[in-house]
C-alpha cells in the first residue's frame, strides 16, 4: 500500500474532537487521490466527487444551503443519509468551483461530525483576494513524494522495512538498505514512477513515464501565469531547475537567461506555491529561532530527486557508484536528504534551512539545521573523516548543543568530537537511508549519553 505514512496522518486528524475539513495540498500526480482511497476504506460509505465531471459540479453550482446540498449528494451517490457520520466525503479537483471553498466553511460550522476533504491540481492559483475563503476553518496536510519507507513498502521488501524501524539499526542490514537506497535514490519518489518500477524492476521503460510527468508541469503553465511573457518565463524556469536544483542561485540570469531578478523571482515563487520547488534560505543563527537570511542566496529544493536525475541526464553516474556523495558533487544524495526531511513532516508552513557564516576571510556552510527539543541542531552530507567536516565545527563551536548529525555511506556510529577551539561534541553518524528515522536516533543518541555506562566510560 503507497503512503501509509499520510494514511496514519489523516487517521489522526478523523480522531480529533475539533475536527476541520481537510484540504490536502500537493503537486500534480503525488497520489492524493490514492491517497484518501486508502483512507476512505476505514468508513462505512464513501462519497467521491471530482468537480471536473458535471454531475458531480452541478450540487455546487447551485449551493442555496448545506442541508440541501449533502442530501442532494448523498441522493446522486446513492448512499444512506442517515449514515453521515460514518460517511467520508472527499471533493477533489476542487479548484473548478472557487465558491465550493467557501461551503466547506458551513461543513464546519453547521455539520461538524461529518468529515470531509478536499483537493485539486493547482489550489494556489485561485488563493486570491476573488476568493471568499473560510480562514480558521479548515486545517491543511501536504502530501509529497513517496518516502523511501514507502517505496520499501511498494516494492515488498517486508524484512528491510521491518529492520529500518528497529532502533538501532542491526549491522547485518546495512549493505542491502544501502542498496536499495541507492536504487530509490536513482528512480526518485513518484509514485507512477515507484509503482511502474516495483512491478516490472525495469528502469529502463521508466524514460517514457518521466518525460510524461515533466511534460504535464510544463503544459500546466498557462493555469499559472496571466500573460504570454510570464508564460515562456515560467516554461524557461521549471525547465532550468532540473540543472540547477541542489545548487544556491540567483534570480538574476537564472538558467543562464536574459531574465531579470524581479521576473525570474515572481516565477519561483509561483511555482513554489504550486509546490513543484522549494527556495531554501540560509540562517546565520546557531539557535532557535531560525531565522531565514532572504537577502541571501536561496538553495533550490525541486519536487522530485528522480525527475532531477532524469531531466539532467545523470541516471548512470548513479549506478554502481558506492557512495552517492561522489555522484554529480555530492548534488543527488544532498538533494535527496532534503527532500526525505520534507517527506516526514506534513505541515503546510514546514520548510528546510541551511547554515553559512559568509565572512570576507572564509565562508563556512551546513547543509541543514533543524530544530530539536529546543535547539537548533545541524546536519551534514557528506562522507570521509569527522576532521574534515570543518563547517560543522565552526557551527558546533557557537551552538549550546552537544549533538551534531551527518549522513554518510557508511554504518551507524556516534564518535566523540573535539574542535580545534575544544568544543567537545557528540556526532551521530546515520547511513543515507535512515533520514527518516532521524527523530528516534536522537532520541536515542539522548538515552545513550545519559546512560550510566557512557558516563562511566574514560
Amino acid at each position: 500500500m503507497f503512503k501509509r505514512t499520510i494514511v496514519k496522518e489523516l487517521e489522526k486528524w478523523a480522531k480529533k474532537k475539533n475536527r476541520k475539513p481537510l484540504v490536502i495540498r500537493g503537486a500534480r500526480q503525488v497520489g492524493k487521490t490514492t491517497v484518501v482511497n486508502q483512507f476512505a476504506k476505514k468508513f462505512e460509505q464513501y462519497i467521491y466527487l471530482n468537480l471536473e465531471l458535471p454531475a458531480d459540479r452541478k450540487p455546487f453550482e447551485n449551493f442555496k444551503d448545506l442541508e440541501t446540498l449533502v442530501q442532494s449528494l448523498f441522493f446522486l451517490k446513492d448512499k444512506e443519509y442517515s449514515k453521515r457520520k460514518k460517511t467520508l466525503l472527499f471533493i477533489d479537483e476542487i479548484q473548478e468551483v472557487p465558491e465550493a471553498f467557501n461551503i466547506l466553511r458551513f461543513f464546519y460550522e453547521q455539520m461538524p461530525e461529518m468529515p470531509v476533504i478536499a483537493a485539486g491540481s493547482l489550489l494556489e492559483t485561485i488563493f486570491d483576494n476573488k476568493l471568499s475563503f473560510p480562514v480558521g476553518r479548515v486545517e491543511f496536510v501536504v502530501v509529497r513524494p513517496v518516502s523511501f519507507i514507502e517505496f520499501l513498502e511498494a516494492s515488498g521488501e517486508i524484512q528491510s522495512l521491518g529492520q529500518i524501524n528497529h532502533i538501532p539499526l542491526k549491522p547485518f542490514a546495512h549493505e542491502k538498505l544501502l542498496t536499495l537506497f541507492h536504487t530509490y535514490a536513482l528512480i526518485g519518489g513518484m509514485p507512477e514512477i515507484v509503482k511502474e518500477y516495483s512491478e516490472t524492476k525495469d528502469i529502463t521503460s521508466l524514460g517514457t513515464l518521466y518525460d510524461s510527468l515533466i511534460a504535464s508541469y510544463i503544459d500546466d503553465v498557462e493555469k499559472y501565469a496571466h500573460t504570454n511573457t510570464q508564460v515562456q518565463i515560467i516554461r524557461h524556469v521549471i525547465k532550468a531547475s532540473y540543472f540547477e536544483a541542489g545548487k544556491r542561485i540567483k534570480f538574476q540570469g537564472f538558467g543562464k537567461s536574459g531574465y531579470g531578478s524581479k521576473e525570474v523571482g515572481e516565477a519561483l515563487r509561483t511555482l513554489e506555491k504550486a509546490l513543484l520547488l522549494s527556495l531554501i534560505y540560509p540562517t546565520t543563527n546557531t539557535k532557535l529561532p531560525i531565522i531565514p537570511e532572504l537577502q541571501k542566496s536561496p538553495r533550490l529544493q525541486l519536487l522530485d530527486t528522480g525527475l532531477m536525475n532524469y531531466a539532467a541526464g545523470i541516471q548512470k553516474e548513479i549506478i554502481g557508484t558506492t557512495d552517492l556523495n561522489n555522484v554529480y558533487q555530492g548534488t543527488v544524495i544532498e538533494h535527496l536528504v532534503g527532500q526525505e526531511l520534507l517527506a516526514c513532516n506534513f505541515n503546510a508552513l514546514s520548510a528546510l534551512n541551511f547554515w553559512v557564516r559568509e565572512k570576507t576571510t572564509s565562508t563556512a556552510e551546513v547543509d541543514y539545521v533543524i530544530a530539536y527539543d529546543g535547539k537548533l541542531l545541524p546536519i551534514e552530507v557528506k562522507s570521509g573523516k569527522e576532521g574534515k567536516l570543518k563547517s560543522l565545527h565552526l557551527f558546533m563551536d557557537e551552538s549550546p548543543s552537544k549533538i551534531a548529525i551527518r549522513f554518510y555511506a557508511g554504518e551507524l556510529s556516534v564518535t566523540k568530537v573535539t574542535t580545534q577551539a575544544g568544543k567537545k561534541y557528540h556526532l551521530l553518524n546515520l547511513p543515507y537511508y535512515l533520514v527518516s528515522q532521524l527523530p528516534k536516533y536522537i532520541e536515542w543518541l539522548n538515552k545513550e549519553i545519559d546512560s550510566p555506562k557512557s558516563k562511566n566510560k574514560p
